[in-house]
């Protein structure tokens, strides 16, 4: 299960929309969960898309994608996972996203624009099983 902060369900929508028909990404931030205790999101992280085909694929910078980390650690913070735009759909990872998921136990959060909003999460088990969808909770802040 991944658990994100109201503001951060909203960053995410925010910025898909705000790529038009790009795809958008960036990094998550909070806490990690293992041995089955939640993924906590309190912050996301913008990166700049530099892929090749950015309407059908995201690609964030190693250079970029290290100081986002550093960053994050800095504010002691974990990396929790990365997320994504599917302008047009669809609302799980593609067999590129699989390809090229390289974080092992980390969440991959997809937001969809097909029609109304959908934003999911699916965990890299860095297998052949790939993917494992995860439940996504909507944290109301108070």
């Amino acid at each position: 299960m991944i658990e994100l902060s109201r503001a951060v369900y909203d960053d995410i929508v925010y910025h898909a929309y705000g790529g038009g028909e790009a795809e958008v990404c960036g990094v998550l931030a909070g806490t990690h969960g293992t041995d089955g205790e939640p993924s906590v999101v309190t912050d996301t992280y913008q990166a700049e898309n530099v892929a090749d085909t950015p309407q059908i694929r995201y690609l964030i910078d190693p250079e970029e994608q290290f100081e986002l980390i550093e960053t994050i650690e800095g504010d002691g913070l974990d990396v929790v996972g990365f997320y994504h735009s599917h302008p047009t759909g669809p609302t799980h990872p593609s067999e590129t996203d699989a390809a090229r998921a390289t974080w092992p136990d980390h969440s991959y959060v997809i937001c969809a624009l097909d029609g109304y909003p959908f934003v999911g999460s699916w965990r890299w088990r860095g297998d052949e099983e790939a993917f494992e969808q995860e439940t996504v909770s909507v944290r109301s802040e108070r």
